[in-house]
């Protein structure tokens, strides 16, 4: 095989990985937890929707013929894979993008060797730009899954089913592990069956979705009751890993009074001034705190942002990348 006919391959299978790529980055907009965020996932989309017009040109300067049907998987790809990761912990599908995108990288890599070797000048810079574009995703979402390892909040919001994916293990009452279980079932027989049950899945996932709010709906109110009882009871007994536990079931539900917050006089701060504090703060643990209380409380969403912003400098620094 010539290395004209090698490049053609590879950029034709860059086009459906791009085309996929571009699918998956709109998807997750509506996970997006800030406006920052979501507006960068758009960007994101609309480089790769840019970045399979480039290829695709190459490839035809290369003598290569893009088929027709490439679009149409990439974008049929995309749609699957969303489907499917509805019912796994957010971190598992942040894995496989992660995956994606490190194909790409290894591709274009490829690609840039090929055309340097062919002396294809052009197709060497568009490999060049790829790998730039593809290195700076794959630093973002290894940085995504380090703000969930370091407890979170990542940028990206878990979907309802993939929140009882990543929690039935602790959640309570059964008609959580019901969905649980029942989704399981589901993608067993998708995966066994075929298109057929590709809709079933989707009703299931669509009835899941309805319970999983309700139940957290009627839930939290009487949880979070629950929850001080709890710590207070415990306090006065002196059990102090029992409080501490309730106190931080609390503050994942956002139920923390502004004196509990890290930071001092919190709520009488002008914004400014807040956006300060904030960036001072030291821990996963107590950013967590504060996003939770401005997303039940407040809702500001540039404090939000900030604090999304600090739990990100955080995630850098243990992962070893630079700011």
């Amino acid at each position: 095989m010539t290395d004209t006919t090698k490049i053609q391959n590879q950029l034709r299978a860059l086009v459906l990985l791009t085309q996929t790529e571009e699918q998956v980055a709109r998807t997750r907009i509506s996970q997006a937890r800030t406006d920052a965020v979501r507006r960068e996932l758009t960007q994101n989309a609309d480089n790769a929707a840019a970045r399979t017009i480039e290829i695709t040109d190459a490839l035809r300067a290369a003598g290569g013929v893009p088929d027709v049907v490439t679009p149409a998987i990439g974008r049929l790809s995309a749609l699957l894979k969303a489907t499917f990761e509805q019912a796994i912990p957010l971190e598992e599908a942040l894995l496989t993008d992660l995956q994606l995108e490190h194909q790409l990288l290894d591709r274009a890599t490829y690609v840039k060797v090929l055309a340097e070797k062919a002396g294809e000048a052009k197709v060497q810079r568009l490999a060049e730009k790829l790998m730039d574009a593809h290195r700076a995703t794959v630093e973002w979402l290894t940085v995504v899954l380090a703000e969930e390892a370091l407890g979170g909040p990542a940028a990206l919001v878990a979907t309802p089913l993939q929140k009882v994916a990543g929690t039935v293990a602790r959640a309570a009452g059964a008609p959580v592990r019901f969905v649980h279980n029942t989704v399981n079932s589901a993608l067993d027989t998708v995966q066994q069956a075929g298109e057929e049950t590709t809709e079933r899945f989707g009703a299931v996932a669509d009835r899941a979705t309805a319970l999983t709010d309700a139940v957290r709906e009627t839930l939290t109110v009487s949880r979070a009751a629950g929850l001080r009882r709890a710590e207070r009871i415990a306090r006065r007994e002196g059990n102090a890993e029992v409080a501490d536990t309730a106190k931080a079931a609390r503050e994942e539900l956002g139920d923390v009074t502004a004196d509990e917050l890290p930071i001092k006089g919190y709520d009488s701060m002008a914004t400014n001034d807040a956006v300060k504090a904030i960036k001072e703060l030291g821990t996963p643990h107590d950013i967590r705190v504060l996003i939770r209380y401005e997303e039940t409380h407040k809702s500001r969403s540039s404090l939000v942002s900030a604090a999304q912003t600090r739990l990100a400098d955080l995630a850098k620094e243990a992962v070893g990348v630079s700011s």
